[in-house]
């Protein structure tokens, strides 16, 4: 069983954007819409509607309830979720492919300026 989500539920999620950084997903559900276990990378998700979930991830269940226009940062997890609310979900997921950079070698990679500053 695979646990890619565009695989494992795919009247769910749909790419949207691949390169070889990062992969956008498009997600949209219907209220009492149910999705099977699957796996996301660290990703940044932007919320297109307000919508409220269920989200279990092993035997920690969490409702979860967020307007439209919330950003934020999803740190690599498994789950499954439930539409428990009266609207449609639609979200979009950026999944970096890549692990966190190092940082060692950033002060040479500075560009006009930009980045941190020597202290």
């Amino acid at each position: 069983m695979t646990l890619d989500p565009v695989a494992s539920n795919p009247e769910y999620y749909k790419v949207v954007f691949e390169n070889e950084r990062v992969r956008v997903l498009e997600y949209s559900d219907q209220p009492g819409d149910k999705t099977t276990p699957h796996q996301h990378p660290d990703s940044i998700m932007y919320t297109l509607s307000a919508f409220r979930r269920r989200l279990v991830s092993g035997d920690v269940v969490r409702e979860v309830e967020l307007e439209a226009g919330a950003v934020g940062w999803l740190p690599a997890q498994g789950h499954h979720g439930e539409n428990i609310g009266g609207t449609p979900t639609h979200i979009l997921f950026v999944e970096l492919k890549e692990t966190a950079p190092d940082t060692a070698g950033f002060e040479a990679a500075r560009v006009g300026g930009i980045g941190p500053q020597p202290s």
